[in-house]
């Protein structure tokens, strides 16, 4: 029997549908006080959309909440945060225009009688807030200035800073490298001591087994049950989530690699200087390192977003000028962005349509538009991709956070590139997912793609690349081979040294 004193959040018989589609059905969770227990099931298992019923984005159609042993509603995020419930959204939605001390207390700012900001006192709490978190810029900094890890964890530390005594984490690590993450894990920890209830979600496997007490696991919208972190297997928790068993989240292929297809010497641009490195056909290549290193800014300006100051670049032995992703394309240069909402999809457009896009001039040649063989190559490539959406005229915008990840990546599978980029491609996508992602990485190598991997997490990175290069401060700080990684000689230990500097 329940002791219902211990817990200081339950619901129960949650029901919610958006149109046809039912989102959740008959859903319970139930969360003790001081608790950090981990929501998992795949995209469009009903984690978030639970979580925004929670605090208000969404209004439940049936069912019950108590909140502290009492009922329990919330109109709206402000409803739910004057309540002592806050929320980290896995899809960030800053204002640009905003100092980070703005951002902080924004609903919550400091007046003088009620009337008057008083920002000099609003910037002075700030950072003394960001001071405890070691966050290394001034509360004055707008938040368009930031990067997406910075923001993230702005978002963390504003959520922190409300006095809440329970707080939702939607995949917060997903834009933090190492040592950020294990700066939450220690906030996490000290929340906990705290009596503050934390509800984490995350596809992670490896965070949900360091940092959380127990499981509740979400299949299309149900509840399936809950466990106790010990003695619970990783194969038994993916069972649940998925019905069905996936046995290698890693399937990596030995493919036949072949001749140098890219290659580049001297790459030096904003956050990067005289990077050089080849990829060959059918391979793999893995890029590490702590958020800032290098990584990300060395492939946006191979791809036409950020400017080089100077290097060279060679596709297929010939020696090209890449100035704008529109010359990448034509030339067979694909990336994934991490960045999906604001550099990978047109939020408001269809799926269809943000597939299509970048393909039109090769697919559709002329100056009519082929509407039915559009939608058919659109419906294949989503399918192939399994975009979980009743159609493909969805808006893109309608879609969670990893079914929007398989639409970009789906629109860059069309244009058959000889050079595919990915960054962060598996970043806030579960298990299954992830596992068939893999799988079409290994495909599209096996047919001659060149594929450059970006990626935080270094079971990823180990798992499936052929090689692996460390970026430490703008720089390249080491080469591991797969053998090594297949042998023991590379660890993540090992790597994780090359990535803080290490030799």
């Amino acid at each position: 029997m329940r002791n219902k004193d211990e817990y200081i959040f339950e619901c129960e018989g949650i029901y919610k549908a958006f149109g046809g589609t039912q989102a959740l059905a008959d859903v319970q969770l139930h969360v003790k006080k001081g608790e950090v227990i981990a929501l998992l099931g795949e995209n469009g298992a009903g984690k978030s959309t639970l979580m925004k019923a929670v605090i208000g984005l969404h209004q439940p159609d049936a069912g019950t909440m108590t909140f502290e042993g009492k009922p329990y509603s919330a109109k709206g995020p402000v409803d739910a945060m004057k309540a002592g419930i806050s929320m980290i959204h896995q899809e960030l939605n800053p204002e640009p225009y905003l100092t980070i001390a703005e951002s902080i207390f924004l609903n919550r700012e400091d007046v003088h009688g009620g009337i008057f900001l008083d920002k000099k006192k609003q910037n002075q709490r700030a950072q003394e807030i960001l001071d405890q978190f070691g966050f290394g810029y001034p509360a004055t900094t707008v938040m368009g200035k930031l990067s997406l890890a910075q923001m993230q964890m702005v978002e963390i530390i504003k959520a922190v800073s409300c006095d809440a005594r329970m707080i939702i984490m939607d995949e917060p690590t997903s834009s933090l490298d190492s040592e950020e993450t294990e700066h939450l894990f220690a906030t996490i920890r000290d929340l906990k001591s705290k009596g503050v209830a934390i509800i984490y979600i995350s596809h992670r496997m490896d965070e949900i087994f360091e940092i959380c007490d127990s499981v509740a696991v979400f299949r299309d919208g149900t509840y399936v049950g809950a466990r106790s972190m010990e003695g619970v297997t990783r194969d038994e928790l993916i069972s649940m989530m998925v019905g069905r068993q996936v046995k290698n989240v890693f399937p990596k292929t030995d493919c036949e690699i072949g001749d140098v297809v890219f290659k580049v010497e001297g790459l030096t641009g904003k956050g990067f200087e005289d990077i050089s490195f080849e990829v060959r056909a059918g391979e793999i290549l893995g890029l590490t390192g702590l958020v800032g290193s290098g990584r990300s800014e060395t492939m946006r300006a191979i791809f036409g977003l950020d400017p080089l100051e100077k290097g060279k670049m060679w596709l297929n032995g010939e020696e090209i000028t890449i100035k704008n992703p529109r010359d990448a394309i034509k030339k067979g240069v694909c990336m994934v962005n991490e960045d999906r909402k604001n550099y990978g999809l047109c939020l408001f457009r269809s799926i269809r349509e943000n597939i299509s896009l970048p393909n039109l001039p090769a697919k559709q040649p002329g100056l009519l538009l082929n509407q039915s063989r559009e939608k058919k190559e659109c419906a294949e490539y989503a399918k192939l991709l399994t975009v979980k959406a009743g159609s493909i005229e969805h808006n893109a915008f309608s879609l969670s956070g990893g079914n929007q990840q398989k639409v970009v990546i789906a629109k860059w599978i069309m244009a058959g590139p000889k050079v595919l980029i990915l960054d962060e491609p598996t970043r806030g996508v579960d298990v299954g997912a992830k596992s068939e992602i893999h799988t079409l990485m290994c495909q599209f190598a096996a047919k001659g793609m060149a594929v450059i991997m970006i990626s935080s997490e270094l079971p990823e990175v180990m798992g499936m690349s052929d090689r692996i290069l460390v970026y430490h401060e703008g720089k390249l700080n080491g080469e591991v081979s797969r053998e090594e990684v297949l042998s023991g000689a590379a660890t993540q230990e090992v790597i994780l040294a090359k990535e803080f500097g290490g030799k």
